[in-house]
């Protein structure tokens, strides 16, 4: 049954395809090319932040505070481009759901997954936010950080901490699909083979499988923050490194967990030079995945 269900969407999926014209779809490539970039931006600057205040005695830094760090000189112009390419990321998600570039169609599971492109796609833009709130001088607002005036205020009910516990859940359901797709290595498909796919695999997955694990810490901490009613422990990205150094061999972990989010930021710049968008696909492209396979079964 399964294999069944399979073989249908596929053969679904190929109908949407073969009823359009590739080069009608061309103008969407650069605006995705633009949004991961902007994101693999993102993760190199925190990781790369957080490296560089771990080795000079410091902690690992969220979003917000690497960001500032960037906020003077040429520091800007990182911030300035980081902005960009989330507005990017942000409009390539909205475009790529309403356009059905993936070609998921417009059953139950293709609606699910273009709505997940929509949360992604506001996640990003309110980091692009961020970004302009930094470079306008905003910095007391964009380094809140942690738990800001809003949480605190829904904390003090039941229902606000409902919410932040539900988020929380969803969060790391999000976290654990990275997780899933890594370990399963569903990304192969949506990448060209070339001479770089092939022999850095390895690191792809593992920068998947890392920004997997930062959401759903995250998540945890969301959930954990509802149940104390202490809107401090649900943070972003910082929380998290802040979280991870409490535990046994902290610092070592979060020295991990930087280097994986390098390889999450090498896997958004793989995906904005060589990622395939279904609608946009030019004829002859092989995907890393049939490469994949065709190599392991010339080796069998």
């Amino acid at each position: 049954m399964p294999t069944a269900r399979t073989n249908t969407h596929s053969n679904d999926r190929s109908k949407i395809l073969d009823s359009i014209d590739p080069k009608d779809f061309v103008w969407a490539v650069p605006i995705m090319r633009a949004g991961y970039s902007g994101r693999g931006l993102v993760y190199l600057t925190i990781a790369g932040v957080s490296l560089w205040s771990i080795i000079n005695g410091g902690e690992a830094e969220g979003t917000s505070d690497a960001m500032a760090r960037l906020s003077g000189g040429w520091g800007a112009m990182v911030v300035g481009l980081i902005a960009l390419g989330m507005l990017a990321y942000a409009i390539w998600r909205a475009v790529d759901c309403l356009w059905d570039l993936e070609a998921y169609g417009n059953g139950a599971k293709g609606m699910i997954a273009r709505a997940g492109m929509l949360v992604t796609g506001a996640i990003h833009l309110a980091i692009g936010v961020l970004a302009v709130m930094l470079l306008i001088g905003m910095r007391a607002a964009a380094s809140g950080g942690g738990g800001g005036g809003f949480l605190q205020q829904a904390m003090q009910n039941p229902a606000g901490r409902w919410a932040l516990g539900i988020a929380g859940a969803g969060t790391i359901i999000a976290g654990g699909f990275y997780l899933y797709k890594a370990v399963a290595e569903k990304y192969l498909d949506h990448l060209k083979a070339n001479h770089f796919t092939m022999h850095w695999n390895l690191l792809l997955k593992i920068g998947l499988g890392a920004q997997g694990v930062v959401v759903a810490i995250i998540g945890l901490l969301m959930i954990y923050a509802a149940r104390s009613a202490n809107s401090s422990q649900a943070g972003g990205m910082g929380s998290a490194f802040d979280w991870l150094q409490g535990q046994a061999h902290g610092r070592a972990l979060v020295v991990a967990l930087c280097l994986g989010l390098f390889g999450f930021a090498v896997f958004c710049f793989v995906n904005a030079a060589y990622r395939i968008v279904p609608k946009a696909r030019e004829d002859g492209i092989e995907t890393l995945g049939a490469k994949l396979k065709e190599k392991s079964q010339g080796l069998s």
